[in-house]
């Protein structure tokens, strides 16, 4: 080890992936210490860092490479004593200059003050913040303003964003854009990830305004998002020519319709017609929650998704809570000719001649059947025979037998549920093969 060179070893130490054999391997040498705190490119930040502020000076000071930090309080208690806080956030603006992806989870101690110290963080790409209770729209506004970088914003359950759209007013709207631009030169067109759960927009001047801005917009996911609309999904079909993956996950919302006000999931064929423009969207997860066939409604209808199915290329599908799709609706994933992975689950209008139909699909190698209890052996069985499947998972789906799924894939899983003592019990036919 002597004789060979420092960046020969940093090469070799990338190639270590535990922290503890990290931790071990810097203790053997003065050299190594040093050549494992200059490869260190991330770190993850918990309940067990003691005390907080102390901690994260020492970690800054010597990982001052760190690219990606992953601060997470999941579980946390008064026990643990302080979370990182503001100050926290700003030692590490300070000293981690090459700082390009950080995660916020259930940080109650960061609030907008501290989140403001990311924008000194100019090589910011990615930001998450997941619980994160105490940030506002300003605080993110603040980020995106400093960050000219930033290409992926993930919210989920953020109560104070949730309630407000201040934020998505001044990233998109004309007229604070504008005005944006003129005083900080800041353009949103550069964001390729974008992921929204739980917050709230209003029409013109929330999501639809932002969507437009952004040319470069490759994945997004909106998870009950209220006040979502079709002229959202016009917008982004008109104006995102690369976006490959969405992930729609809707509950019903009262919406005005042709016979008044109606219970449903707030999107319609409109928004399926509009992206089935979008040539190169290959990843897509439908999910539709707390839906019934009569009431609340699913704002999709079955003619809707079998267009949607057949015009674009989409390689990966998640169809989740669709009880509008029956058999008729397997014959245009049957023709998807792109259709490498689907993942059925709770559609419970789908029989075994609905999945009969998935033996000829083209190009199908990868199959998820959930909670789904209208076909059984006969059409599982034919879909096995007649495809050469790389995996196969089957889970909760009572008329689908441990027997009709063993050997028939390269990876197999198979759990089945029994009801008992008033809520679903797991079987122990549990089991996966290679």
């Amino acid at each position: 080890m002597e004789d060979l060179p420092d960046a020969l070893i940093g090469e070799i130490v990338k190639r270590v992936s535990s922290t503890s054999d990290l931790s071990s391997l810097s203790l053997v040498s003065k050299r190594l210490y040093k050549i494992e705190a200059e490869s260190r490119h991330t770190i993850h930040i918990g309940c067990s860092l003691r005390p907080a502020t102390d901690a994260i000076v020492s970690l800054c000071s010597r990982f001052h490479n760190l690219s990606k930090v992953d601060i997470n309080y999941s579980g946390w208690t008064q026990d643990h004593g302080n979370q990182l806080d503001n100050h926290g956030l700003r030692i590490l603006s300070s000293y981690c200059l090459s700082l390009s992806d950080i995660t916020l989870s259930f940080c109650s101690y960061i609030d907008d003050t501290g989140l403001g110290y990311l924008a000194f963080c100019k090589k910011l790409i990615t930001l998450r913040l997941n619980s994160a209770t105490k940030i506002t729209s300003s605080g993110l506004l603040a980020v995106a303003v400093g960050c000219k970088n930033l290409s992926a914003l993930h919210l989920i359950d953020c109560n104070k964003i949730s309630g407000a759209f201040e934020w998505l007013k001044y990233l998109g709207s004309d007229g604070s854009l504008e005005e944006l631009k003129y005083r900080y030169d800041f353009s949103c067109e550069n964001l390729k990830q974008l992921s929204l759960r739980r917050i709230v927009t209003v029409e013109e001047i929330g999501l639809r305004s932002l969507l437009g801005k952004c040319k470069s917009l490759e994945k997004l996911c909106l998870h009950f998002v209220l006040g979502l609309t079709d002229s959202d999904m016009i917008t982004l079909a008109q104006n995102c020519s690369n976006l490959r993956s969405i992930s729609l996950q809707l509950e019903p919302v009262f919406c005005e319709g042709p016979e008044g006000r109606v219970c449903r999931t707030p999107l319609t064929d409109e928004s399926l017609k509009a992206l089935a423009g979008c040539r190169m969207l290959q990843v897509v997860e439908l999910t539709m929650f707390g839906c019934d066939y009569a009431y609340p409604e699913i704002g999709f209808t079955q003619e809707g998704l079998m267009m949607f199915f057949q015009s674009c290329p989409i390689r990966d599908l998640v169809l989740c809570g669709a009880n509008i799709f029956d058999d008729e609706g397997m014959k245009a994933l049957s023709s998807a000719q792109f259709l490498q992975t689907l993942e059925l689950m709770d559609c419970v209008y789908i029989t075994d001649a609905g999945m009969c139909l998935l033996a000829d699909s083209p190009s199908l190698v990868n199959l998820t059947l959930r909670q789904s209890d209208g076909f059984s052996d006969v059409g599982v069985g034919e879909v096995v025979r007649a495809r050469k499947l790389n995996s196969l998972i089957v889970e909760g789906c009572s008329r689908v037998s441990q027997k009709a799924v063993l050997g028939t894939a390269k990876s197999v899983r198979y759990e089945r549920y029994y009801p008992g003592y008033g809520k679903l019990r797991r079987s122990s036919l549990s089991f996966e093969q290679d």
